[in-house]
């Protein structure tokens, strides 16, 4: 993090904790929201100790943020995601949604999404699907660099052509991240056309890779407890396509559990999912053993130096 930039304090400190979350929960400020704008640059910037998410670009276009870092430490002597460190809860890094937005050249701490991609839908103002976006050159350490959570509306959300590429990531909790979540009967959604490109992952605490459903404590979400709890459940929505998710030349370096979730939905399954030269390097054993990923509902591919393939993936003929 560079000491040499304009620095936006929030004061997370006074709004983090167990505690605080039981009394406040989301009653709580974003340190730096933009809705419905176009033609923007944010540079140059240290935003710390966000109350809740750091920045929300929602509905925007044309937006570029370059050299501006995030820092959501509770104890700045810690670099690795403690139970003490994830209770700064939803601490967000970047939040967006609309079209052509450009990332880049920027560090991330923080305990909950590094990136998070969110819907548009033919309600938006600004485009009617979040797409066109390219977050390059970023080191982060948190819940990941994320699309969504998706979940289906009535005006049909959708997320298309997003790339990651050329991102570190340190010590983090979770790696690469696309979540849906579940919605009401007759809505729709999409998640299509994503690329994860030259990402190097370090040392993750909880899943380097989840493709499937969000992660949470409401009802029909996939439990937080699972699978580590035999009765807790998962279930996956069925109102969100997905199609052609791509990771390629992702290395995972010592995972401290099994590398990961691809999870679709009997229903609608994962369409085109892609992994080229994907090599995890002394992965975790629990919970998935010598399968090393829950994977199932998908129609996945396994090229290159994929090691170890998702065990549902087939692998081309030569």
């Amino acid at each position: 993090i560079s000491p040499n930039k304009g620095i936006i304090d929030g004061s997370g400190h006074f709004w983090w904790g167990v505690i605080q979350y039981v009394i406040i929960r989301g009653n709580r400020p974003q340190l730096f929201w933009i809705h419905n704008s176009t033609n923007i640059l944010i540079e140059n910037l240290l935003l710390k100790n966000p109350p809740k998410w750091t920045f929300y670009g929602q509905d925007v276009a044309n937006l570029e943020i370059r050299h501006t870092d995030i820092d959501a430490h509770r104890n700045p002597d810690v670099h690795w995601h403690d139970l003490y460190e994830l209770t700064a809860f939803n601490t967000d890094g970047f939040d967006v949604s609309g079209k052509n937005i450009w990332i880049h050249d920027c560090n991330i701490w923080n305990d909950d999404d590094c990136i998070a991609v969110k819907q548009q839908d033919s309600r938006s103002i600004h485009s009617s699907c979040s797409e066109n976006m390219l977050f390059e050159r970023i080191n982060a350490s948190g819940v990941g660099l994320t699309i969504g959570s998706v979940g289906p509306s009535d005006a049909h959300s959708c997320v298309r052509n997003i790339t990651f590429r050329n991102c570190t990531m340190y010590n983090t909790f979770k790696g690469i991240y696309l979540k849906s979540r579940p919605g009401n009967v007759g809505e729709t959604g999409e998640i299509t056309d994503i690329l994860y490109e030259n990402i190097q992952i370090y040392n993750a605490s909880q899943w380097s890779i989840w493709i499937g459903p969000q992660q949470a404590a409401f009802k029909d979400a996939c439990s937080l407890l699972w699978p580590t709890i035999p009765e807790a459940r998962c279930p996956i929505p069925s109102g969100i396509t997905w199609n052609n998710i791509v990771l390629r030349n992702i290395t995972i370096n010592d995972p401290q559990i099994s590398p990961g979730v691809i999870i679709g939905n009997s229903s609608n399954p994962m369409q085109n999912i892609l992994f080229d030269n994907v090599h995890v390097n002394n992965p975790g054993f629990r919970p998935w053993g010598n399968q090393y990923y829950a994977c199932y509902d998908v129609e996945g591919t396994a090229t290159g130096n994929t090691q170890p393939p998702p065990p549902c993936f087939k692998r081309p003929l030569i």
